[in-house]
C-alpha cells in the first residue's frame, strides 16, 4: 500500500476490515465505482455556501478520477444540482445525485428532475415565503425537493431560539407522509420523503456488477443511509475531523486523509 496510506490516513472503526485487500481489487478492476458527498467531505463547511470549493488540490484529482474510463465518479449531495456545477468547478462534471437523490445530472448531462406530487411544489413555496419574512435571506436555501434553514457560524443563544422557531412551525408537516424534517450538521431541513442518499447508492448498486469494488466517502447524518445501502458491497469512508457513532468501516481526516485516499485510488493501475 501506498506510504500516505501506510501511515494510518484510514483509522478502521470496524474489525476485519483489510483496506489493502480493497485497493488491491481497485488495481484488479477495470471497473470501479467512487461515490462522495459534498460538504463536509470534498468541501469544507463555511458560512458562505456558495464559497463552499472543494479543498484544496482535490479539483485536479476529480479531474484525473474522472478522466480514466475504469472509474465511475459520482457526487450524491443534500445540495441541489445547479448549486454544485459551479462549486466543483471541473469540465467535464461527473454524475451528480443532488437534492439527496431526488435530481440526477447523468454524466453525458441528461437531467432528471424531481417527480414528487405538485401540491408539494406548492407547500415549499408556502414554506419559503414564510422563512423569508422570519430569518436572513442569506441562512435559506430553496432546492428542488426541500428548504433548508442554516444557523452555522450564529451564538448559541440565537441559534436555539431559530431552531426552536421552525421546529416549532414545522413539527405538523413532520407527521405527513410526504415530508421529512431532517437536522444536518449546521441546520434543520423540510424535504420530500421518500428519497434519500441511501436510494442514489441502491440505484447505482443495481447498476453495477457485485464484483466491482465500490466505495462512499461522506460525513454527515444523511450519509449514514449511503453507508447502510453500501453494507458488505464496498468500503465505507468517514470523512471528518473526530469519530462519531458510524455504520461506516474507516475513518479519515480531512482534507490530507481524503487526499491521500483519492490519489492511491488514482494511481492504482
Amino acid at each position: 500500500m501506498s506510504e500516505a496510506l501506510q501511515t494510518g490516513d484510514l483509522h478502521p472503526i470496524r474489525k476485519g476490515v483489510d483496506t489493502a485487500d480493497f485497493f488491491r481489487r481497485v488495481r484488479q478492476s477495470e471497473r470501479r465505482l467512487l461515490m462522495l458527498d459534498y460538504d463536509g467531505t470534498l468541501a469544507p463547511f463555511v458560512t458562505q455556501r456558495d464559497r463552499a470549493v472543494p479543498w484544496p488540490g482535490l479539483r485536479p484529482l476529480l479531474t484525473e478520477l474522472c478522466a480514466d474510463p475504469r472509474n465511475r465518479v459520482v457526487i450524491i449531495s443534500g445540495r441541489a444540482v445547479d448549486d454544485l456545477r459551479p462549486l466543483l468547478g471541473i469540465t467535464p462534471l461527473p454524475e451528480i445525485w443532488g437534492s439527496h437523490g431526488w435530481e440526477r445530472l447523468h454524466a453525458d448531462g441528461r437531467y432528471d428532475p424531481p417527480d414528487f406530487p405538485a401540491e408539494l411544489r406548492v407547500l415549499f413555496e408556502q414554506e419559503w415565503t414564510w422563512m423569508q419574512d422570519r430569518f436572513e435571506s442569506g441562512r435559506l436555501e430553496r432546492k428542488p425537493a426541500s428548504v433548508a434553514l442554516h444557523w452555522r457560524g450564529l451564538p448559541a443563544t440565537e441559534r436555539h431560539a431559530v431552531e426552536e422557531e421552525a421546529r416549532r412551525r414545522w413539527a405538523s408537516f413532520h407527521e405527513m407522509d410526504v415530508l421529512d424534517l431532517h437536522a444536518f450538521d449546521g441546520g434543520l431541513e423540510l424535504r420530500a420523503a421518500g428519497r434519500t442518499k441511501g436510494d442514489a447508492v441502491h440505484a447505482l448498486l443495481a447498476d453495477t456488477p457485485p464484483d466491482v469494488p465500490a466505495a462512499y466517502c461522506g460525513d454527515d447524518l444523511t450519509d449514514e443511509d449511503a453507508f447502510a445501502a453500501l453494507e458488505s458491497r464496498g468500503l465505507r469512508v468517514l470523512v471528518r475531523p473526530t469519530l462519531r457513532p458510524t455504520r461506516a468501516d474507516v475513518h479519515c481526516i480531512p482534507p490530507e486523509g481524503l487526499r491521500h485516499f483519492l490519489q492511491y485510488w488514482r494511481t492504482s493501475t
